[in-house]
């Protein structure tokens, strides 16, 4: 029986899912594949269609009350991997911003619930109109003037100098500051029925051998990973996976566990 799983195409995730949705993962399930992008994803919980999702953790809420759990394993979490806030000119600060237009990926996403603890304590004034913008669609906007700033996540944390865009601060590195733990960006859950089936720990597991798959056969994965990749070069892909796939991503473990209670509480 096979596992309907909806994930990003990004390097990350392709990276992490190759070896599963490949057959190469003795014992465990086929997966059959959705790509989607997170603010999708994270909407797509309530529907209850998918058995696995890669969601941003900041949905994890939603997603528990819909029936799903989080799988330890498979996620997005680590250090210096935030979000960016960035706007056309070097001069920007956060100052500027009162009142000022913002594209965000999502409402329900990681890089918004940290942008509204940021705010709460260096611009309390907040901004002006806050609008959902699909991330890929954020810096053109922002450079044609649509937007005074926006929020970028994935691989435009190494693009967007090409855009002419300057940073205004790095959400992830505040966070680490404050907290000194991890940016937990996105997680992997499963439907309750599916935890009963083969249990958290198994499923984990299963997360967790195509990580280390990934590791020990990086090239297996490489046409795979550049054929979703949407149009990055090689270097991009690289950077973007040693950036986003680490232990956390093998295992939550208790300081991936902390992060995701500091990033939900109030």
């Amino acid at each position: 029986m096979s596992l309907k799983i909806a994930h990003s195409p990004c390097p990350n995730d392709t990276f992490i899912f190759h070896a599963w949705s490949h057959g190469l993962i003795s014992g465990a399930p086929e997966l059959d594949v959705t790509f989607a992008d997170i603010h999708l994803t994270s909407k797509w919980v309530s529907e209850s269609t998918y058995d696995l999702l890669k969601i941003s953790s900041a949905a994890l809420p939603i997603a528990q009350a819909a029936g799903y759990q989080l799988v330890p394993a498979g996620g997005a979490v680590g250090h210096n991997n935030g979000p960016l806030l960035l706007s056309r000119s070097a001069a920007t600060t956060p100052a500027d911003l009162i009142g000022a237009s913002l594209a965000i990926p999502s409402l329900n996403s990681t890089a918004y619930r940290l942008a509204r603890k940021w705010l709460a304590e260096n611009l309390p004034e907040g901004f002006g109109k806050v609008t959902e913008v699909v991330f890929s669609d954020i810096m053109p906007a922002i450079v044609k003037g649509d937007f005074d700033a926006g929020l970028v996540i994935h691989e435009a944390r190494f693009t967007y100098p090409r855009y002419g865009l300057h940073q205004i601060v790095d959400l992830g590195q505040w966070w680490e500051a404050k907290t000194g733990l991890p940016v937990p960006l996105g997680a992997i859950v499963a439907r309750d029925d599916v935890v009963e089936r083969y249990g958290i720990q198994t499923l984990a597991q299963w997360c967790a051998d195509s990580v280390n798959y990934a590791w020990k056969h990086p090239e297996a994965s490489r046409s795979y990973v550049a054929e979703n990749a949407d149009d990055m070069d090689e270097d991009v892909q690289r950077a973007h996976i040693d950036l986003y796939v680490n232990e956390f991503s093998a295992d939550l473990g208790p300081e991936g566990r902390a992060a995701f209670d500091a990033l939900l509480a109030n």
